[in-house]
């Protein structure tokens, strides 16, 4: 799986950026979110969106950027098996994705619709599930040099999902894999491998945990810890096809939530813990 273009392995290694004073903290998170791992802007709504990961709770949680939190949102008909990443329609609606992975054996990966206007609400239903699996997996788990179908990150385009998985294999190797899902409710569906692209070597550094397409659809930024790669002139809709930079934040924290605010602006957010806190991050393009 060490597919990927002789233009995106030039950009990386010609343009490799240092950011720091591009790069800031605007505020710690609210105290209530102890896990967030997304972060996402809807048209209808003046809030940043995120979601805890397994093992929390059903709720969308609303904050604003001086870090108050502003709206919860239990979704009442769905469970949080692992919730990982947001992403938002043209339309403002809210799409959750129910698809870490961590030990690569689930059969049950999901996709849930959250209606634009229940984002005032202070319960809601998922509108419809999207239920997809991969056709290369054939074992639950798969041999642990194979698991590579955990994902973390995805977003809409085209009313097509784009999901990016996060590399959980034995021998890491930064390979990352692009996969296309159909916005198609009525059957469980087999998602298409589009291609690959490889971050980096250090798990740590260059495991992908969320994505997002810029409001003029020109850019697709993808995270890690303390990395973010932007897309740029790639072909069709395989993202890794066209040109690429990688930024180095000189900041390693959990990073788990990304999205663009405005086509220069990207927000990201932490995971906390016990004691602390996440915080909110921005990091504004050149």
């Amino acid at each position: 799986m060490k597919i990927f273009s002789f233009l995106a392995l030039l950009s990386i290694t010609f343009s490799c950026s240092q950011t720091q004073e591009n790069f800031s903290t605007i505020v710690p998170l609210p105290k209530k979110i102890k896990e967030a791992s997304a972060a996402q802007i809807s048209k209808v709504s003046p809030l940043i969106w995120t979601i805890e990961d397994s093992h929390n709770k059903n709720v969308l949680f609303g904050f604003n950027e001086k870090g108050e939190l502003i709206k919860e949102i239990t979704i009442t008909n769905v469970e949080n098996n692992d919730w990982e990443d947001l992403t938002s329609d043209d339309e403002g609606n809210l799409y959750i994705g129910d698809f870490g992975n961590n030990d690569n054996d689930r059969q049950d990966l999901d996709i849930y619709k959250i209606n634009a206007a229940d984002l005032n609400k202070d319960e809601a239903k998922a509108q419809f599930i999207v239920q997809f699996y991969y056709p290369e997996q054939t074992e639950f788990p798969p041999k642990k040099k194979d698991r590579i179908f955990d994902v973390e990150s995805f977003f809409i385009f085209k009313n097509k999902f784009y999901l990016f998985t996060k590399n959980r294999s034995s021998k890491f190797d930064g390979t990352t894999v692009l996969y296309e899902v159909e916005n198609n409710p009525l059957q469980k569906l087999p998602a298409k491998k589009l291609g690959s692209f490889v971050t980096c070597d250090q798990f740590n550094h260059c495991a992908v945990t969320s994505a997002d397409i810029s409001p003029d659809k020109d850019k697709v930024a993808i995270l890690s810890s303390d990395k973010v790669w932007i897309f740029t002139n790639w072909k069709g809709d395989n993202f890794f096809s066209g040109d690429v930079e990688k930024i180095e934040l000189n900041h390693h924290t959990q990073k788990e939530g990304l999205c663009f605010k405005d086509e220069n602006t990207i927000l990201m957010t932490d995971e906390g813990d016990k004691k602390i806190t996440g915080n909110l991050y921005q990091l504004k393009l050149k």
